[in-house]
């Protein structure tokens, strides 16, 4: 198997992963000026539901092809509806709170989510495996080989992403969402009706996590209980290297801290188990070199 191609393929998926999760962390900031630490903690709450719909849909018979659609949409339905309930019982009555109050109050809702999947899901403390739903094998270019299920999963999370993008910018909700952003007030007086934009922001933002986990647990073949943990950690930092409230911006950032992960494992193979550290130091460095972002936070249009 060729070393270059699997390089590739592990940073093209893992890129897309971050870039999803950061996806959501700038929706949640351009449009509410809210950083939602649980955001992870969702994630991992749509690979569980994911995980779920499969073994349903495998008791009942379905075809492979159907636990994997199953899998796909439990995992979004469940997180967008854990983000539009967080948004509109938490989030809502403490928009005029400080921003410290908001940032404790949903890092407790993230820990609450991760206990309770640890405490109620069976043996929910030890790792989990996800089936295998995508064929197995692939095809030799050069001297590199390609897996049929990672290229399907890179244009399943690309695709996606692209689907919000789409969402943000073409349709009467993103342009909801966009004015609720520039100006709450102004919005308002234009009969946007602000109660109901940011539940279903927060729900978009939200299923894009539960797609990456459910993604994730593809790929990986495995899920835990504390997966969401490094990956908003690393969904965050790919969101401040592009540019906090630049949906391209978190996009870029996601594959560049996967290229770097990516670049640490193929250059020193001994260091591979230290590839977040070099990572997060070469990060540092850009984000001090580039306070802003790589790509600035537009004035005139935050999401």
């Amino acid at each position: 198997m060729g070393t270059i191609g699997q390089h590739l393929l592990n940073g093209m998926m893992q890129g897309t992963i971050y870039g999803l999760v950061a996806m959501g962390f700038t929706i949640f900031f351009g449009v509410m000026n809210v950083i939602k630490f649980s955001h992870g903690d969702v994630l991992t709450v749509g690979a569980f539901a994911a995980l779920v719909a499969v073994w349903a849909t495998s008791a009942l018979g379905m075809p492979v092809y159907v636990q994997f659609i199953a899998a796909f949409i439990a995992a979004m339905i469940l997180t967008a509806v854990v983000g539009a309930g967080i948004s509109h019982f938490l989030i809502m009555p403490l928009r005029n709170a400080p921003p410290l109050n908001m940032l404790l109050m949903t890092m407790m809702v993230g820990t609450l989510l991760r206990e309770a999947i640890r405490l109620f899901f069976p043996n929910g403390t030890n790792p989990q495996r996800f089936p295998e739903l995508l064929p197995a094998g692939g095809f030799s270019l050069g001297r590199s080989f390609f897996r049929f299920d990672a290229l399907i999963l890179i244009v399943a999370g690309v695709a996606s992403i692209g689907v919000v993008y789409w969402i943000i910018n073409r349709t009467k909700f993103g342009l909801a969402m966009r004015a609720v952003a520039e100006d709450v007030e102004t919005a308002r007086t234009m009969g946007i009706n602000f109660a109901r934009v940011i539940p279903l922001t927060f729900a978009l933002g939200s299923l894009t996590a539960g797609f990456a986990g459910t993604i994730y647990g593809l790929y990986y073949s495995e899920i835990n209980y504390g997966m969401g943990l490094l990956l908003a950690v690393i969904g965050f930092t790919a969101a401040i290297v592009g540019g906090l409230g630049n949906i391209w911006g978190a996009i870029i950032g996601g594959y560049l801290f996967a290229g770097l992960q990516t670049l640490v494992v193929a250059a020193m193979p001994s260091m591979s188990d230290y590839k977040n550290v070099f990572a997060f130091v070469l990060i540092i460095v850009l984000i001090t070199w580039r306070p802003t972002g790589l790509l600035a936070e537009r004035g005139s249009e935050r999401v």
